[in-house]
């Protein structure tokens, strides 16, 4: 069997090597998330799952090339919705279940669903009347498929053809919409599993919702490519996470740095575990602690610090590569992978930065890019192409970083600064700019910032400093929440702490300095 080059031929390898090998598994709280029983399916058994889908989609009118709106819990339904799209050439458009009205109207003016998956859920018993109202007549509401179906002959899908539609945070104001084909997800699976050394007989946690890069290209793809197993998570619950590892003897999964750190701070909690499943945590999202890194492998786990995006810019620092744990928290090393380039620009004048301690934005070049995003939808701001691409087509990051280390030419990056506007909750990016720009609509809110504010438990939370208007009563904390929820944003975007302050600190040239506000929090309790 030649390589697989789209990923339904991944799953078709998968299927064909482990039949009746374990595949998949619910969360054994499932029932909290949508009232359902948890699954366990076997490798034939996703197989016929993802022919039932196929078979529901297409008696629905979905064909190749159609769009289709997703938004399940992390269910096995969810992974198996978003196979189904893959096999017969749709694309998948997932959305977070936290997402209300507010974010699917703009989803749907951006890509477009023919028709929209979804189910009532434990938290939103009301999920498929609330979706049917905010996208309209014209979208048809199907409830996930739960039965197998005949085998189905492969669809006529190549590498191009486009896989999925996710969604940035949308430092801009709104999300973007991020189109990656068959063999960009190929490619970022690809080097993910080959340097995690992951293998069919791993068993994967994944406490990701299924939706975008990190569930998508970090977990759904890397098991497929594998073939290995894979137990389903989220949100994170810490009691039912950590009494998965060793009920299904886990051997990879991914943690916040906030919650590594608290496990390592608390030995009671920690000599109770049992982890002795465990091979490897990936974590990232945030800065490491060296002492965290140092500490887990000197328990024998090794701590793996990633770094990605939608659009696919995406490093790992491994033991293999890294071996010392305090370089591995601090360093990445530069990418050596076919098709793929990395270089740092000084922002101030486009020149490449070559040598040690020069902090300039990462950018990339490559097989695991992506090509560009959406149009907006007609009456919202798009980023103009210079600010994703530059003259010569490296993606702008946004991010910051410096080449460090004592090798000629610099093997190894430190990450310096988020030059993007994020907000990262959980793991969930939240754009700054759009809170902003719907808390400024408030008619006691002059202006305001959005940051973070560091959280043990979630590595930030959001937090506003607002400028009251003159003449009205000030706001508070719950009437900028109360606002929010009018517009109907995701509740993991409303802030958790309100400061009225005279006026926002500035620069020269007017820009809102963040950094003095987020060290004004550090100094309180």
């Amino acid at each position: 069997m030649s390589e697989p080059t789209t990923i339904d031929e991944l799953v078709r390898r998968a299927v064909k090597a482990r039949p009746g090998k374990e595949a998949l598994a619910d969360a054994p709280n499932r029932g909290t998330l949508d009232g359902g029983v948890p699954q366990r399916l076997t490798w034939t058994e996703v197989d016929a799952r993802i022919d039932g889908a196929v078979a529901e989609l297409q008696a629905a009118g979905v064909g190749p090339g159609d769009t289709v709106g997703i938004q399940l819990a992390n269910v096995v339904e969810l992974p198996i919705t978003l196979l189904a799209c893959f096999r017969m050439g749709a694309v998948a458009v997932p959305f977070p279940v936290q997402h209300r009205a507010h974010e699917l109207r703009h989803g749907f003016a951006t890509a477009g669903f023919k028709v929209f998956v979804t189910t009532d859920r434990t938290d939103r018993p009301d999920q498929v009347a609330a979706a049917a109202e905010a996208l309209g007549p014209q979208v048809a509401i199907l409830a996930p498929a739960t039965e197998p179906g005949p085998p189905l002959e492969p669809a006529a899908i190549a590498p191009d053809t486009r896989a999925t539609v996710c969604w940035t945070s949308g430092t801009t104001g709104t999300p973007k919409g991020v189109p990656r084909t068959n063999g960009k997800w190929l490619a970022t699976s690809g080097f993910q599993v080959t340097e995690l050394d992951l293998h069919a007989d791993d068993r994967v946690l994944c406490p990701f919702p299924v939706v975008n890069m990190a569930g998508i290209g970090g977990m759904l793809l890397t098991w497929i490519e594998t073939g290995c197993f894979l137990a389903l998570h989220h949100p994170l619950d810490l009691q039912v996470f950590l009494g998965q590892i060793p009920g299904e003897r886990i051997s990879y999964t991914v943690v916040p740095p906030a919650a590594l750190n608290m496990l390592l701070a608390n030995d009671a909690m920690l000599d109770q575990l049992d982890l002795s499943s465990i091979r490897k945590i990936a974590s990232g999202s945030a800065p490491l602690d060296p002492w965290m890194v140092e500490g887990w492998q000197a328990r024998g786990i090794e701590i793996v610090n990633v770094f990605g995006s939608n659009e696919g810019a995406a490093m790992m620092s491994t033991m293999a590569a890294v071996p010392d744990p305090t370089e591995r928290a601090r360093y990445f090393p530069v990418p050596e992978r076919e098709g793929v380039e990395i270089r740092l620009v000084d922002p101030a004048d486009e020149s490449e930065i070559t040598t040690t301690g020069t902090v300039g934005e990462l950018r990339f070049r490559g097989v695991t890019v992506f090509d560009g995003y959406l149009p907006a939808p007609t009456g919202t701001e798009p980023a103009p192409e210079g600010d994703v691409f530059d003259a010569d087509g490296w993606y702008r990051t946004g991010d910051l970083f410096e080449y460090a280390g004592d090798d000629n030419p610099p093997r190894l990056l430190r990450f310096v600064d988020r030059a993007k506007d994020i907000i990262i909750r959980g793991g969930m990016n939240i754009s700054a700019a759009e809170l902003e720009a719907l808390i400024a609509d408030h008619p006691a809110v002059v202006e305001c910032a959005a940051v973070g504010f560091p959280d043990r438990d979630l590595g930030e939370k959001v937090g506003v400093f607002a400028v009251a208007a003159p003449d009205v009563d000030p706001p508070s904390l719950s009437d900028v929440t109360a606002h929010l929820r009018e517009h109907e944003i995701a509740s993991y975007k409303l802030p958790e702490r309100l400061e009225l302050i005279d006026a926002l600190p500035r620069n020269p040239v007017g820009k809102v300095v963040k950094p003095a506000l987020r060290e004004r929090w550090s100094r309180q309790p």
